[in-house]
């Protein structure tokens, strides 16, 4: 191949590696606009995006590192509707709020792991996971007493580094099959279409504690209730299912 041929297909190989890398990012793109879990590059076995899909149960997950202002209105109409969900609580937040981690375990829910530190779980190395993950293990355990065994990486970050050390503290690892994004979209309307479009049994459905969530909440519940849907914990939701 002469100098100028091999020139010109140096700069073909180029062109289409950009193209590729827009057209993924438009991908990715619309699926987070469109409210679906983008599924991140370092995906690895051993993590669950969703629990039994021929089953009828969904998971409203509640991520809590802030938000606490509304968690006792959240409660309220979780006990109102008789639903039971899990908490994933962040090690920071959970050291300053013991009575709402009471509240949400005496009500019957399950508590969750989501790191100490909200920190991109896939740029620590492995001494870094083992301490964000044990750090929050031990802090919910001397408080409540409570061994917790499921843990949503913060931001979905995570690599096979992540869970390896999640499963050697005993933890699954817990992603989401929809992402309401209700951290950055405060419209009700649009939390309510994202957490029921398409819904399948073993949804598992990333929720925040926020004012337009909770104004969301008794909607989205009635929905799956009035169409057979059991709304349940992710312990129950993934079973026996492996990832």
């Amino acid at each position: 191949m002469s100098k100028i041929h091999f020139g010109v297909f140096k700069v073909k190989k180029w062109a289409v590696n950009l193209c590729l890398v827009l057209i993924l990012g438009m991908i990715a793109g619309g699926a987070l606009v469109a409210g679906f879990s983008v599924i991140p590059t370092s995906v690895v076995s051993g993590v669950y995006y969703n629990g039994d899909k021929n089953s009828n149960n969904v998971t409203l997950m509640i991520n809590v590192y802030w938000g606490t202002e509304y968690l006792d209105e959240m409660l309220s109409i979780f006990e109102e509707k008789n639903v039971k969900t899990t908490f994933f609580v962040g090690g920071t937040w959970a050291v300053l709020n013991e009575n709402y981690l009471t509240k949400i375990n005496e009500a019957g829910h399950e508590l969750a792991n989501h790191g100490y530190h909200h920190k991109d779980h896939d740029k620590l190395d492995e001494e870094g996971n083992l301490n964000e993950i044990k750090t929050t293990h031990k802090i919910v355990k001397e408080l409540l007493d409570i061994d917790m065994i499921l843990f949503a990486p913060p931001s979905g970050a995570y690599d096979k580094t992540t869970v390896s050390c999640a499963s050697q503290l005993g933890y699954k690892t817990i992603m989401w099959t929809r992402d309401t994004i209700d951290w950055r979209d405060h419209d009700a309307n649009l939390i309510y279409s994202r957490a029921i479009k398409n819904a399948c049994g073993g949804d598992l459905i990333l929720m925040h504690p926020t004012e337009a969530t909770v104004e969301a909440l008794p909607r989205i519940i009635d929905y799956f209730q009035s169409n057979n849907f059991n709304l349940t914990t992710v312990s129950e939701n993934i079973g026996t299912i492996s990832a």
